[in-house]
């Protein structure tokens, strides 16, 4: 039997959907709801399977697609475009690149958040009490980038120290640093701000009223936030994914051995790594259980990015881990980065 990989499937409407995961779901949905006709789940081969015929094999635990007169087994592997990474923080070298958004925010503490394809950035700050919208019209360049005269408000929070989205772009989540809490916005046209609208949804997550970064993980089921004033990451699960409703609070690990001025906070795509922003300098970590800040531990620490973002904010990185970027707010931009991936 032939092996081949699948890297993106779409559904029966014809939406972008995720790759064979945990669970087999396409676009958010169970496969053998989208697609019954073509779905089998059984231990032996189906009679008369349709071309394009999806069939898991519960006798052998397999994933299989039916293409040219056989089934063909589906290699599980990372969504496209999401494979995974591990940076090496002695190989980041600075672009030269750095893009300023002191025309909308003059303090910038949150951001950069990027769109799935790298085309859309988001920042928010303490001053202005907003979460801005860009394009960059080269993905992931941020010398191409341009405000997009679209913004939405921080619900009155005043100081917004932290955004992010699903991976759908369906919801946008920021932080409200003097409230402790994380807010979640609907946006009923995917990554674009001005369809945003706040759900009455948000989550209180009981830190220590410092709250500064947050990263999103395990999709959707894991949240994390970094609290300046405990100097740790407090980690979050939600029993729905992407439903504050659900979060509530699991554990927290400590960073004050390599940091007293924690504030961003980013993953790898499957959770064994872990960096921290700081005004100290990128701080790497490695977890031996994925997604389990407990398990964490301490890798190493890049000062040579302080050159360019001391006064730090937020950290972000592309899709394949070959760019980092840093927000600075003691010049109000983000600053481009390549890690030698």
């Amino acid at each position: 039997m032939t092996q081949i990989k699948v890297d993106n499937v779409v559904d029966a409407a014809g939406t972008a959907a995720a790759d064979f995961t945990s669970g087999l779901t396409v676009a958010g949905a169970a496969l053998s709801t989208l697609n019954t006709a073509e779905y089998y789940e059984t231990g032996t081969e189906p009679a008369s399977p349709k071309n394009g015929a999806i069939w898991k094999d519960t006798a052998n635990d397999k994933v299989m697609v039916y293409i040219a007169g056989e089934f063909k087994e589906v290699e599980l592997g990372a969504a496209a475009g999401a494979s995974n990474w591990t940076v090496d923080l002695s190989n980041v070298s600075y672009d030269s690149v750095s893009f300023s958004v002191a025309s909308q925010e003059t303090g910038l503490y949150g951001g950069p958040e990027f769109s799935a394809d790298g085309t859309k950035m988001y920042i928010n700050g303490y001053i202005n009490d907003s979460t801005f919208q860009y394009t960059l019209s080269t993905a992931f360049d941020l010398s191409t980038a341009s405000y997009d005269s679209v913004s939405f408000g921080g619900q009155g929070e005043g100081a917004l120290t932290g955004v992010r989205f699903s991976t759908d772009g369906t919801k946008m989540y920021f932080l409200g640093y003097i409230s402790d809490r994380t807010y979640e916005i609907n946006l009923s046209t995917a990554w674009d701000l001005s369809t945003a609208s706040y759900n009455s949804v948000n989550y209180a997550h009981g830190g220590g009223g410092s709250a500064q970064g947050l990263f999103f993980g395990a999709e959707g089921t894991k949240l994390y936030i970094v609290d300046v004033s405990a100097d740790d990451v407090r980690e979050h699960t939600l029993s729905t994914a992407w439903d504050l409703s659900t979060a509530s609070y699991l554990q927290n690990f400590s960073v004050s051995s390599q940091t007293l001025v924690p504030r961003g906070i980013c993953f790898n795509p499957e959770g064994t790594q872990m960096l921290i922003q700081s005004q100290t300098g990128v701080i790497s970590y490695t977890l031996s259980t994925a997604w389990d800040v407990t398990s964490a531990s301490y890798d190493s620490i890049n000062t040579a990015v302080l050159t360019q973002q001391n006064g730090s904010g937020g950290i972000a990185f592309n899709a394949d881990g070959s760019k980092m970027y840093l927000s600075a707010d003691n010049t109000d931009a983000i600053h481009q980065y390549s890690t030698g991936l």
